[in-house]
């Protein structure tokens, strides 16, 4: 019985230390035999592009968005900007035509579907050989857009995601954790793109080929995930690119930030799922290796958590030291609901925030496991409404 338990403690454990720790102390051993990707020079002639954003009733921002996309570096006859509204209700579309002068262009989608049921029917107004997605909530910086273009003059290249800057005020949000999360995972995919390809885009900022944006995906999916697996379908490479910054607002709520998470993860799980056969390492290799290691494992760990507290109220009838456990699990999730409660005008304790984070991202973990074994899609879009920039 007591060997039972271990066990059952172990897994989790040993999931959790494989997709954080090891793997990606694999990935710096391997990368240093690997020469750092040069930076393409600028093309004689840039290519035309286009940079998309859907919208879902951001009257609140959308005019910022704009303004800050039309101060990128990048030729204003050699750009297309084009916004698709998810049949927003608001002011939203009333905004956009205020700028058609400007060369931003506006597609309405008449009943609302979600965000890649209005990608997939905008696609037939893109007029530029590469997409640069983006999202209302997100400012790039402006050599941001040129810096991932440029990577497109390699031809095995058929993804280039851009690298998040996660801010937010300090002194009133509880959400600090994501910060080093989000530094955690450009490090990794900085990693993967030194071996040879990242498993999958950063939905704030990233630029695709145009007959990878155009193919149609069911509502559930995530296209930035699933941009890097077609583009492995088509014998391309995602890479990540250091020198395109986005900045991306972190929420300040944990509830919100825990419905985002939810939602996201879900939408990953199900984009997996729909492109399960890359997760052959007989077929792809090395990255079918990467794939399981940062997205599945990773994801894992929700799954199998009940089997750590499981195995926690077995070992109670032989060691001590599991109620221990059990009194500190406990603890850290008092802790993690006292950040859900805290009024968002006090300064949160660092140690409370962590906790916060940690409860919000298990939680979310476990709901976007459940909504999958349910079969609950959400294919219906609701943006995260991040603080204004």
């Amino acid at each position: 019985m007591f060997v039972a338990a271990v066990v059952l403690m172990a897994i989790p454990i040993a999931i959790f230390a494989y997709a954080y720790l090891l793997y990606p102390m694999l990935l710096w051993v391997l990368s240093r035999w690997r020469a750092v990707p040069h930076t393409e020079a600028d093309p004689v002639e840039w290519p035309c592009i286009t940079i998309a954003v859907p919208a879902y009733n951001e009257e609140r921002r959308i005019r910022a968005t704009i303004e800050t996309l039309l101060a990128v570096d990048y030729p204003t006859d050699r750009r297309q900007i084009l916004i698709a509204s998810d049949a927003s209700g608001d002011g939203t579309d009333a905004i956009v035509r205020e700028f058609a002068a400007h060369g931003v262009e506006l597609f309405r989608v008449p009943q609302r579907g979600g965000k890649t049921s209005a990608e997939n029917l905008s696609a037939a107004a893109i007029r530029g050989d590469i997409v640069v997605n983006t999202d209302a909530s997100i400012r790039i910086l402006p050599q941001s857009v040129k810096a991932l273009v440029r990577r497109f003059a390699d031809p095995t290249v058929g993804v280039a995601s851009g690298r998040d800057l996660s801010v937010g005020d300090e002194e009133r949000e509880g959400n600090r954790g994501e910060s080093g999360y989000v530094g955690y995972e450009m490090w990794v995919r900085s990693l993967e793109t030194r071996i040879g390809s990242i498993v999958g885009a950063s939905g704030c900022c990233y630029a695709v080929r145009r007959e990878i944006q155009c193919v149609p995906l069911p509502g559930d999916l995530a296209r930035d995930f699933a941009s890097a697996l077609i583009a492995r379908q088509r014998g391309l490479r995602a890479v990540s690119v250091e020198e395109a910054t986005c900045i991306v607002p972190r929420t300040i709520s944990l509830r919100a930030e825990m419905r985002r998470k939810a939602r996201t993860m879900a939408q990953g799980l199900e984009t997996l799922r729909h492109f399960g056969a890359l997760m052959n390492p007989l077929r792809d290799g090395a990255f079918a290796l990467m794939l399981i290691s940062h997205k599945l494992c990773r994801w894992l760990v929700y799954l199998t958590l009940p089997l750590a507290l499981i195995g926690l109220l077995l070992a109670t009838a032989r060691t001590p030291w599991a109620w221990l456990a059990i009194a500190l699990a406990g603890l850290g999730m008092v802790a993690g609901y006292v950040a859900l409660r805290w009024p968002p005008a006090r300064r949160m304790p660092i140690p409370i925030a962590l906790a916060g984070f940690v409860l919000v991202s298990t939680l979310a973990g476990i709901q976007a496991w459940l909504k999958v074994l349910r079969r609950q899609r959400i294919p219906v879009w609701e943006p995260t409404r991040r603080p204004l920039q």
